[in-house]
């Protein structure tokens, strides 16, 4: 079991709708550049031209960075006109890891250029984070989303089929050992170059869950500064798993929240996300409006 801790870390005060800032006030645009990923989780089903479903792994289509800039600024357009809330961040969470794709610097360079008024986010399952911890720090990235599903490595051989790192793929035990001694890594060095992070975590019962508030007490050690405990979608592998419900989950965040500031208002976002968390713009519409007018 956890350690109990004295006190809570209180995170850092900020308008990031995805950090605990009002979501009502703030809104965000996922930039679908990043298709390749380099592992591969068993909950984990990636769709392209995709409108029906809304989970992570999930896009209409894969922009290029130069279609992503173009994005922002209908956002950010759209917004301005509704005469509420503005576009605030600009964020890359896939539909694979961004990491593994080197259109996301493209991407986040452009953005830079053309709007630097906005804040830059990235999610990341990790792997590569200790390798391009410069360079993220280099464009302009102000806060950081690690996905981290286990805390040993024999959970996490159950959590994900296999992890390709270097051109080599592994599997079972080894491939998710290398996994979590590059995020645990890569969370330290975030931390230490003054990146905001939030870190999330896929409940799964029965596989991980015996796991979550030791992760949270380590990944605090290290210099998280939230965590997103969110429930398992049952499909892949995990497709006759029962999700945890709402009561349970509600439970574990009142625990961990003794160790680590929860994020409860996470709608597990689809990786073109836009707009208000919980109120998505429609950007088929949005897109077809422009070219019609």
């Amino acid at each position: 079991m956890a350690s109990t801790c004295p006190m809570m870390k209180i995170k850092p005060a900020t308008d990031h709708p995805c950090f605990g800032g009002d979501h009502n006030k703030s809104g965000r645009v996922h930039l679908p550049v990043a298709p390749g990923c380099n592992i591969k989780c068993g909950f984990c089903e990636r769709k392209y031209d995709c409108v029906n479903e809304s989970r992570p792994g999930i896009t209409s289509k894969v922009l290029t960075p130069e279609q992503g800039v173009k994005r922002v600024q209908l956002v950010k357009d759209f917004m301005s006109r509704q005469d509420g809330p503005s576009l605030k961040v600009v964020g890359i969470a896939g539909p694979g890891d961004p990491l593994a794709n080197p259109k996301t610097f493209e991407t986040f360079k452009l953005v830079r250029q053309n709007f630097p008024e906005m804040k830059l986010c990235l999610s990341t399952n990790g792997l590569r984070l200790p390798d391009y911890i410069d360079q993220i720090v280099e464009v302009g990235v102000t806060s950081l989303t690690i996905t981290m599903n286990a805390l040993t490595a024999e959970t996490g051989a159950k959590v994900y089929e296999w992890v390709d790192y270097g051109g080599k793929r592994l599997s079972g035990v080894e491939g998710a050992e290398l996994l979590l001694e590059k995020q645990l890594a890569g969370l330290h060095l975030a931390a230490q170059s003054g990146l905001m992070v939030k870190i999330n975590h896929v409940y799964i019962p029965g596989v991980n869950d015996h796991e979550t508030l030791d992760l949270a007490v380590k990944v605090r050690e290290l210099g998280a500064d939230m965590l997103n405990i969110m429930p398992v979608i049952p499909i892949g592998l995990f497709k006759e798993v029962e999700p945890p419900s709402e009561m349970t989950i509600e439970l574990v965040r009142n625990q961990a929240e003794l160790i680590l500031s929860q994020a409860r208002h996470c709608k597990q976002c689809r990786a073109d996300a836009a707009g208000l968390i919980g109120q998505d713009i429609d950007l088929e519409q949005l897109e077809s409006n422009q070219l019609a007018g």
